[in-house]
């Protein structure tokens, strides 16, 4: 048997980097929807979250790799008449490519079926047909439509996760592929049936055996991910463990995935075949706390060395360092953590703290910091920049931005 690949460290980083599309240069002219769709194309997917402190979660990933883009480009990929983009779970609730909805359908199967991770849905389907039918058919017959303007069953109530029967019968529905997104009305999904809403030629696309269909978005996993453990090939699309060794050594049979060694790890690790290893990677960004290349919280911090936990559901007495955390990726590194906050009132992109990562330099990081602030702020219609008091890197970043 031929001894696998040995990685260091940092060339293992930077295969990560270059997959995830930060070993590129940002376009200097005008971004378009082409520069947007090689984004996707790239990551597969961007993952949608509610939090609005700063500006939702799925428009950062692309600013983070594009710079400054006309947000209104991506809100007409995903929901606009020539959509190119649809709604569905990926790795959490998220913005996919329409070619992976064929690929996706088995997960659309086991909700009819009851299979998977959302048993409670399931159980509440069998338990309440007749009302998941009624919501089903109010839709048919009233779509598009937002959960509260749903007449069948009790409402949600207020507060997190306090659903009503009619927002589970949406999320069965959802789930099982029988109803999707139309459009966003304040955030709010409007929901309608996929054959008002999908191109034709989408849904008349043959849907692949399961088997076919999770070898597909492993190849597209490992691809994303540049190299990556068993278990980050599977939380990349949160497919399911059953089977997952078998379409990996089948992966690797046919060539697709390599498997190497990274310095200092004790995790059998697999490289795509086409991942590129650049020889450095330079470049500053701002990430989401829901960028694809920070999600899977343990990988990063084999990776970077960065223990990230997001903290907005932790009591602000608790938070170590803020409610809306931005990692900021500066050449191979991460080099600091800053909490931001768009306050629209004032015109103003608050940094309620700057951290700075162990071993690096307060000026050098401030200094390349301050312009991705500035452009973040523009982008957003803010008009300034201002940092508070707390972290260690606050003085040095105050210094670079005046």
């Amino acid at each position: 048997m031929t001894k696998p690949q040995s990685l260091s460290l940092s060339q293992a980083r930077r295969i990560a980097l270059a997959a995830q599309g930060f070993a590129e240069r940002r376009p200097r002219g005008r971004v378009d929807a082409r520069h947007l769709l090689r984004v996707l194309d790239r990551v597969g997917l961007f993952q949608i979250d509610s939090v609005n402190v700063l500006v939702r979660s799925h428009y950062l990933p692309a600013f983070a790799r594009l710079g400054a883009y006309p947000p209104e480009l991506l809100e007409r990929l995903a929901w606009g008449r020539k959509r190119r983009l649809f709604e569905y779970w990926g790795h959490e609730a998220s913005l996919l490519p329409l070619a992976l909805h064929p690929f996706l359908r088995w997960r659309m199967a086991d909700a009819e079926a009851g299979r998977g991770t959302y048993g409670a849905l399931s159980r509440f389907r069998r338990e309440n047909r007749a009302l998941v039918d009624a919501v089903e058919r109010e839709i048919r017959e009233r779509g598009p439509l937002g959960a509260g303007e749903i007449e069948s069953g009790s409402k949600s109530r207020a507060g997190w996760w306090e659903w009503g029967e009619s927002k589970m019968a949406l999320e069965w529905l959802f789930w099982a592929g029988r109803i999707t997104t139309a459009g966003r009305r304040n955030f709010e999904r409007l929901y309608d049936l996929p054959e008002r809403v999908l191109p034709p030629e989408t849904l008349a696309l043959p849907t692949p055996p399961r088997a076919e269909a999770l070898r597909h978005l492993l190849r597209l996993s490992a691809g994303a991910l540049g190299l990556a453990t068993m278990a980050e090939l599977r939380d990349y699309l949160r497919l399911p463990v059953e089977g997952l060794k078998g379409h990996i050594a089948e992966l690797v049979e046919d060539g697709t995935l390599d498997p190497v060694s990274v310095e200092g790890s004790r995790f059998a690790y697999y490289k795509h075949r086409a991942a590129a290893l650049p020889r450095w990677v330079r470049g500053a960004a701002l990430l989401s706390p829901f960028d694809s290349l920070v999600w899977e919280r343990d990988r990063t911090e084999r990776l970077f060395g960065f223990r990230y936990r997001i903290e907005i559901y932790t009591p602000a007495p608790k938070r170590r360092h803020g409610y809306y955390v931005l990692p900021f990726l500066l050449d191979e590194d991460i080099a600091a953590r800053l909490c931001l906050k768009a306050e629209r009132a004032s015109s103003t992109l608050a940094v309620n703290t700057a951290h700075l990562e162990p071993g690096r330099d307060a000026e050098a990081t401030a200094a390349a910091a301050a312009p991705e602030l500035k452009l973040m702020a523009a982008w957003l219609g803010l008009g300034r920049v201002r940092v508070g008091r707390k972290g260690d890197l606050a003085p040095a970043l105050r210094r670079a931005l005046h």
